[in-house]
């Protein structure tokens, strides 16, 4: 495809020897570039149709809008910028990614200690009303999600929905509708709970602290749509189930860690001035020297003599015998299709910035709109396409705006994911989970009560923190 492009003739290079720069964005490598990246998307977004995972269109859509730009800059005479370009969105990549590795495998690593399976055999032996267990599911998807992300937090807290109302959609679906919205609106305020934040964070757009700024619109966000949505559950009170789970060894130290770890992003970034991603992977160091001790412990335990014991097993009788601890076992269960479409997003969006489409919808946006209408446009953009490739446009046009619109961007791309099941990763995750129960047109239902608390939540950012803007 290149080498015929490469054929074609080009007027408009004939304009940069007269000395003007092209305008890429009404050039043949520009139009190739949106073309392939607007195509991968539709695949992506595809997924659950064609049941392709989205990282391998975005992957290869990358490497040729990428190779696009390096032949249109290399046919201007420029052999360097195209490779400038690339290596600083690989950098962001770099940091991303080795951030969010050490958060899953920490989330990873509780989980196989039996944190989330003792909270919800805890949750479901309580006996509490349908109703209770409602708000209190809500309440936890609020607070849990700020320190673990979204996702996780609606996975978790939709089993102890199943595990109660099993197939009873007139409790299954409203419970999840707001354990979606309660773990969205959750992690709006946290650079910890959503992707879109710690990018935001990580930008050095918004300090750690400043998040806080967004808690009482992000509550709002998810109180109004629920007290509204709880009138649908039944008034029922299930009987208890008996599930009683033992934590494993370590898992309280685990806990520990991590809040030790988030601690060291956060003065790595505020004190230090260092990207937090040194300070969560010298986290991660520090969860696999105390998992070299649990795996020590545990080979002793289970009668393995060496260290290599393990590994030396027959396949089927390896599967069978419990094993020890292995890091290495929770940093493979990390979410890689996950990372690796970040790779993919932030090199097609990066690319789409080089050759200037970034700076054109800035101006269309945010100048033509302005900030306020153009950052509520972001949240209401986000239910239909993947919040993340919309917050890396707008963090890479890096519009001149109020602090207080910075947070503003930052609340509506959180939330705005919540108007639609497929709008964030915790409402796609809980879909799968309550496969036939929980849908897009039974989420679609209560779009108009979310939407509603999107725009008291709007409200509420803007009276409170008025000084900001």
């Amino acid at each position: 495809m290149i080498g015929l492009l490469a054929g074609f003739p080009l007027p408009a290079l004939a304009a940069v020897a007269e000395g003007p720069a092209v305008d890429f964005t009404v050039h043949w490598a520009g139009f190739v570039a949106l073309a392939v990246f607007i195509l991968a998307y539709g695949l992506v977004i595809a997924e659950d149709r064609i049941h392709l995972s989205k990282s391998k269109p975005v992957i290869v859509a990358a490497g040729i809008i990428w190779a696009v730009i390096a032949l249109a800059f290399a046919m201007n005479g420029d052999t360097h910028s195209a490779e400038i370009a690339v290596r600083h969105s690989l950098l962001e990549f770099a940091e991303l990614m080795l951030f969010l590795l050490a958060a899953m495998t920490y989330i990873n690593t509780m989980e196989e200690r039996g944190v989330f399976d003792a909270l919800r055999g805890w949750l479901v032996s309580r006996g509490f009303s349908l109703r209770g267990i409602f708000w209190i599911t809500g309440v936890l998807a609020f607070c849990i999600s700020p320190l673990a992300d979204n996702m996780t937090t609606a996975l978790l807290l939709s089993t102890v929905v199943l595990a109660v109302g099993g197939g009873d959609a007139r409790f299954v679906v409203p419970a999840c509708v707001n354990i979606v919205v309660a773990a969205n609106a959750g992690g709006a305020f946290s650079p910890f709970g959503d992707i879109t934040t710690l990018m935001v964070w990580q930008k050095g757009v918004v300090d750690f602290v400043e998040f806080f700024d967004l808690f009482l619109p992000s509550l709002v966000n998810w109180l109004v749509p629920a007290l509204i949505i709880v009138w649908a559950v039944p008034r029922a009170k299930p009987a208890p189930l008996t599930e009683a789970v033992v934590l494993k060894k370590g898992a309280r130290r685990v806990i520990t860690l991590f809040l030790v770890t988030i601690s060291l992003a956060v003065t790595a970034h505020t004190l230090l001035h260092l990207p937090p991603v040194l300070g969560m992977m010298t986290g991660l160091g520090l969860l696999k020297l105390f998992g070299y001790y649990l795996r020590h412990r545990e080979q002793s335990i289970m009668g393995y003599h060496d260290r290599e014991s393990a590994a030396i097993l027959e396949v089927g009788e390896y599967d069978r015998k419990p094993q020890p601890f292995d890091i290495f076992r929770q940093v493979e269960r990390a979410e890689w299709d996950t990372l690796l479409f970040f790779y993919g997003i932030i090199l097609c969006v990066g690319g789409l910035g080089t050759l200037g489409y970034l700076a054109l919808l800035s101006e269309v946006f945010y100048g033509g709109f302005g900030p306020l209408v153009a950052n509520i446009l972001v949240g209401l953009a986000s239910a239909v396409v993947d919040n993340i490739p919309v917050m890396y446009a707008v963090l890479t046009m890096l519009p001149e705006m109020s602090h207080g619109h910075w947070l503003l961007v930052t609340l509506t791309a959180g939330v705005g994911g919540s108007l639609l099941s497929i709008g964030s990763a915790a409402g796609v995750a809980v879909m799968g989970q309550a496969r036939g129960v929980y849908t897009f047109f039974a989420h679609l239902k209560w779009s108009w009560a979310i939407a509603l608390g999107y725009i008291i939540s709007i409200a509420v950012h803007l009276f409170v923190n008025q000084h900001l803007f």
